[in-house]
């Protein structure tokens, strides 16, 4: 069994959408989500986690699925 912690890579989930969306900063996207920017911040410094309301709006929004979303979110196993 490992000691390290597993991480969830909520940056690069939030990168992968701003990529995919063609938005230049955070800020483009939280208005595209329907959020305030600092929901975006506070996922990207890891003092908020991504909550189902977001996912979906993620979903809904950017066009992505929930294997997509997971695959950045999912803790590995042992």
């Amino acid at each position: 069994m490992s000691n390290t912690t597993p991480r969830l890579d909520q940056n690069q989930l939030i990168d992968h959408l701003l990529q995919k969306m063609r938005l230049k900063n955070d800020a483009a996207l939280s208005r595209l989500l329907e959020v305030a920017p600092p929901v975006i911040s506070k996922i990207r410094h890891h003092h908020l986690a991504v909550g189902a309301s977001l996912i979906i709006r993620m979903m809904e929004k950017c066009d992505v699925t929930l294997a997509e979303v997971k695959s950045f979110l999912a803790v590995p196993t042992a």
